[in-house]
C-alpha cells in the first residue's frame, strides 16, 4: 500500500503504490483518484484506508483539483464543502495537515522546512515542470517563512526519461526551458526527463537535501501508469509535518 516511506526532523514523505485497495479492472487495487471513471465509494474507503496506514486523520487530507498548470494554493485546512480550486501545488504551515498529490506517470513533489514548519506539494507533469510549478511551490513556502536550505524535497515514482517518448519538437520545446529535461529513450527516440527537470529546479533554488524515487512508473506493474494503461488508477503522494 505505501511504496515508499521517509521522516527527516518532524517532516513525513509517503509515497503509495497500488497495492491493498478494493478498486476492480482496471483501477485496481488502491485506486485513489476520484476523478478516474471508478466506483467514488472505492476510492473513499482506499483514501481512508491509505490514511490510516500513515496514522493520519483522512479528514485532515487535503486535495487538489490538477489542471497542469502552475498556480499554488496557500491551506490552513480541508476545503469542507467549499470546490477544490484548479492548482497545481498547495502549501500549509499547519501541522498535522497532510498535503496529497496525484500521479500516473507525472512527478509527485513532496516538500517540507521542519524547522519552519512549512510543507508543500506539487503535482509537476511536462507542461507543469515547463510552466514552474515547482519553483512557485518554493515561492509560496518561503512567504510563509521557509529557507530554500532547509527544504527538504522528495519525488515519487513517475515515468523516466528512458520511457518518456515525445515528438523531436517536443522535446526541443521543453529543453528550451529546462535543459536537464532533455533525454532519449532506451530504443533511441526523443524523450523528456521531467524528474531531471525538476531536481534542476530545485538545485538552482538552493535545495540540496534532494531524493528521486527510482521507480519507473511506465515499467512498473506495482504502479499506475496513464501511458501504459490509459485507463487506470491514481497514486498518490502525502507529506506533512509533526
Amino acid at each position: 500500500m505505501i511504496g515508499q516511506r521517509d521522516t527527516v526532523n518532524g517532516a513525513h514523505f509517503a509515497f503509495t503504490d497500488r497495492w491493498g485497495g478494493v478498486s476492480a479492472v482496471p483501477y485496481e487495487e488502491l485506486n485513489l483518484g476520484g476523478a478516474v471513471g471508478d466506483d467514488p465509494a472505492a476510492v473513499r474507503a482506499n483514501r481512508e484506508a491509505a490514511a490510516g496506514s500513515l496514522g493520519i486523520d483522512p479528514g485532515r487530507v487535503v486535495w487538489m483539483n490538477q489542471v497542469h498548470g502552475a498556480d499554488v494554493a496557500v491551506v490552513d485546512g480541508p476545503w469542507g464543502d467549499r470546490p477544490v480550486p484548479e492548482v497545481d501545488a498547495i502549501v500549509t504551515a499547519r501541522p498535522g495537515l497532510a498535503l496529497a498529490v496525484l500521479t500516473a506517470d507525472c512527478v509527485p513533489v513532496l516538500l517540507a522546512d521542519p524547522v519552519a514548519g512549512v510543507a508543500g506539494a506539487a503535482h509537476a507533469g511536462r507542461p507543469g515542470m515547463v510552466a514552474g510549478v515547482v519553483p512557485a511551490a518554493v515561492r509560496a513556502m518561503m512567504e510563509l517563512g521557509a529557507e530554500p536550505s532547509r527544504i527538504v524535497a522528495r519525488t515519487g515514482p513517475a515515468v523516466c526519461g528512458r520511457c518518456y517518448e515525445v515528438p523531436d519538437a517536443m522535446r526541443a520545446e521543453v529543453a528550451a526551458v529546462e535543459p536537464a529535461a532533455h533525454s532519449e529513450t532506451s530504443w533511441g527516440t526523443p524523450a523528456v526527463d521531467v524528474s531531471a527537470g525538476v531536481h534542476a529546479q530545485l538545485e538552482r533554488l538552493g535545495v540540496c537535501d534532494r531524493v528521486q524515487s527510482p521507480v519507473c512508473t511506465l515499467e512498473s506493474r506495482d504502479h499506475f501508469s496513464y501511458r501504459r494503461d490509459r485507463t487506470t488508477g491514481r497514486l498518490a503522494s502525502y507529506v506533512w509535518l509533526d
